[in-house]
């Protein structure tokens, strides 16, 4: 019994030493550097805002999404397409500028059944401007969209896909949700019809969301469109919206 004790005591007595030296050390280290400087790990209430990709999903749905900031040419037949293929669910970003001079072909979007988010007001880089400027062209958007299509935006995809952390602070203070794109069709850069079909087709998978435009200055568009809408469907993908989407599975977001 004396054994034991001992065995028992002496390793109490290891213990309470390393104890006090682990709070010796700890309290060097807070006059050292102060309160404010110890390193913090991020809980799911101090994380930062993300922009989202993706979706993680086994499901086999994607979200196609169309920014809009100028021209009457393209937005039309676009809409003609999506109609025609029986397509009820895609995601339409908007600029402020452009709602209001184009209000049939938004309340079309609007009409359709399709999605409405924000594309901002003037296409410049969020990045390179004060919060303040930020928030102005935010309503304005927000404004001009609610204004023509009744519709209170609540996703926001910033003109060039540009941000930082600061700005996806800033938009989710506003109460904005900021959407990327992990699957680019490049049909801004008017590659080809092939090169923008076989692009999306190659790259789309579970939880998408899939970048198109519907200005004027992307050309081969209406054309890809079909192809695209026809390939997807044989590959057994269905249409959501990017709300919808998000709703339905576990977000991959990335901040920067």
């Amino acid at each position: 019994m004396n054994v034991i004790w001992s065995f028992h005591w002496k390793q109490g007595k290891r213990i309470a030493i390393l104890a006090i030296a682990m709070l010796l050390f700890a309290g060097v280290l807070y006059a050292e550097v102060g309160p404010s400087n110890l390193i913090s790990i991020p809980t799911a209430s101090t994380a930062s805002p993300g922009a989202i990709y993706k979706v993680q999903t086994d499901q086999k749905v994607v979200a196609l999404t169309f920014d809009i900031s100028w021209g009457e040419k393209t937005p039309g037949p676009v809409l003609d397409v999506l109609e025609k293929k029986g397509l009820k669910k895609a995601t339409f970003f908007l600029s402020g500028p452009w709602t209001s001079t184009h209000p049939e072909i938004a309340k079309r979007i609007r009409t359709m059944g399709f999605e409405i988010g924000s594309h901002g007001h003037l296409h410049k880089n969020f990045s390179q401007y004060s919060n303040d400027w930020i928030h102005d062209q935010v309503k304005k958007a927000e404004e001009a969209i609610f204004d023509t299509t009744g519709v209170k935006t609540k996703l926001i995809r910033t003109p060039n896909g540009d941000f930082n952390k600061r700005v996806l602070e800033k938009l989710h203070s506003m109460g904005y949700t900021t959407i990327q794109w992990d699957t680019d069709s490049l049909d801004w850069k008017n590659p080809g019809v092939d090169t923008i079909v076989n692009r999306v087709l190659s790259k789309a998978h579970p939880g998408d969301i899939i970048l198109m435009h519907a200005s004027d200055s992307c050309k081969q568009t209406v054309e890809a469109l079909p192809r695209i809408i026809d390939g997807l469907r044989e590959k057994g993908y269905e249409f959501v919206t990017v709300t919808e989407l998000i709703a339905g599975t576990n977000t991959r977001s990335k901040a920067e």
